[in-house]
């Protein structure tokens, strides 16, 4: 099949690469020269397992292709993607300027029957704005959107783990699909069945539903997990409070089959793309309508809070005046196998030392060319604490005359460790762990003063 993808970014990119590993004719359109130039020339411009191979193949073999042409896109895709970014307005409700802009072009050039598929995080009624949108272009053509030139918008909200985007889009748990029941939502259910139908050999993992139920369930997915995480974190501090473990705590709830272990674990607080937009998308849908998601409300604030914590542990331990002070930090990325610093705890973490004056030698296994220029943009009106901020190219390279180290993101790389060499590199023994990488009993037998979030800090034995 013809598809097109309106976006490169970590949706529309993997969703395009993706679908031409398994046959289709994809171009993908980005109105972003740089990004379409980059990929044009063999590159990725996002790190992401896998992508780079599959792009490889997939453009060796023709079956995808990179433009800036918006016409050339709209008329090559039986099947239009709208995979554009939905970042927070001011009001904290999803900016659909970009996606409305999108449906107005396929509008302009549409040269036939067209599924207009949404693949961005978009709040309900929105494929109403894209069908209206699109409506409007067509008659200001003098086309009437019906028959050979009618339309249909289906919601189909993607549901990728960063870091894993490929294998969930390879194998899907499942395909969500907003259909209308009229004429072009029927036919536009079939055409996309057929897209989809190599992913549902095994079983049928496909869920039709109306369309606003569609566009719903994405942020209600984003906002559950939102909240798992919130709620953790929160039980967190008072197991600091109270002396209890939080990992002992996770083993025993999460045993219960009704909860479950999934993103229960205890940390610095989520980052990211889309838990932070889409909890904030969804309070302010709620308030649009009259309504209030306190527990949403609350599931932000937390996060907010969260992101504190750590710094709250070191200032605790050495005091608020951090001059004169050095910190290895040992992950930027919001999340292990991405670079994406969007929202990332480490940009709290890192600006907060830098304001009490501390130096900062920070180190991420792939991050490091984002961080560069995320903090550039970060501290531009800070070039004073910019100065005192180091990346450096491994995790050893941090760690020389630093007074502790602050571990913030959980990659593999950092869970087995040479301690003794740790401790000879460091000024003092000291471990700031985010991510509850290690045990307190194994640190203190170590001799590491070890603060970890929600666990026992454990004195260390006498000298």
């Amino acid at each position: 099949m013809k598809i097109s993808i309106i976006g490169t970014g970590y949706v529309g990119l993997v969703t395009g690469a993706c679908l031409a590993e398994i046959g289709n004719d994809v171009l993908c359109l980005d109105v972003d020269a740089r990004k379409i130039d980059i990929l044009n020339n063999g590159g990725v411009p996002i790190h992401e397992p896998g992508l780079h191979e599959i792009l490889k193949c997939t453009r060796a073999a023709g079956r995808i292709r990179f433009s800036t042409d918006i016409k050339e896109s709209v008329e090559h895709g039986e099947i239009q993607f709208i995979a554009v970014g939905t970042p927070p307005d001011e009001d904290g409700s999803a900016d659909l300027q970009y996606v409305l802009e999108a449906a107005r072009n396929i509008g302009r050039y549409a040269n036939g029957f067209k599924v207009i598929v949404d693949k961005s995080t978009v709040p309900v009624g929105t494929a109403q704005h894209v069908r209206n949108v699109v409506v409007e272009e067509l008659t200001a053509r003098g086309i009437e959107p019906t028959g050979k030139n009618a339309f249909s918008v289906l919601p189909n909200p993607e549901f990728l783990k960063e870091g894993a985007a490929v294998d969930d889009f390879m194998r899907p748990d499942r395909i969500v699909l907003g259909v209308d029941d009229d004429e072009a939502g029927q036919i536009a259910r079939e055409k996309i069945k057929r897209l989809y139908a190599p992913f549902n050999r095994n079983h049928d993992r496909t869920l039709y539903m109306d369309v606003r139920s569609a566009e719903f369930t994405k942020y209600a997915a984003n906002a559950m997990l939102a909240t798992r995480i919130s709620f953790m974190n929160d039980l967190s501090n008072l197991a600091d409070a109270v002396g209890a473990d939080i990992e002992a705590v996770r083993r025993g709830i999460g045993s219960d089959p009704r909860i479950g272990y999934h993103f229960l674990y205890a940390g610095c607080g989520y980052g990211g793309s889309c838990f932070p937009k889409d909890v904030q998308a969804l309070a302010q849908t709620a308030r649009e309508n009259g309504h209030r998601l306190r527990i949403l409300e609350a599931v932000k604030e937390v996060n907010d809070l969260q992101k504190e914590v750590l710094v709250g542990k070191i200032t605790k331990r050495m005091g608020e005046d951090l001059r004169d002070r050095t910190f290895a930090v040992w992950g930027l990325a919001f999340k292990p196998n991405t670079d994406d610093m969007r929202e990332a705890s480490s940009r709290r973490l890192i600006g907060a030392l830098l304001e009490r004056g501390a130096t900062v030698r920070a180190y991420d296994p792939v991050a490091l060319a984002e961080s560069r220029r995320v903090f550039a943009l970060d501290l531009a009106n800070k070039p004073q604490q910019l100065e005192r901020l180091h990346f450096v190219e491994s995790q050893k390279d941090a760690l020389p005359g630093a007074d502790a180290l602050v571990i913030v993101t959980e990659w593999k790389e950092f869970k087995s460790q040479d301690f003794a060499h740790l401790k000879s590199e460091l000024k003092m023994p000291v471990i700031f762990d985010g991510r509850n990488l290690y045990e307190p009993e194994a640190m203190a037998e170590l001799g590491i003063d070890y603060f970890a979030i929600g666990r026992p800090h454990l004195e260390l034995p006498a000298a």
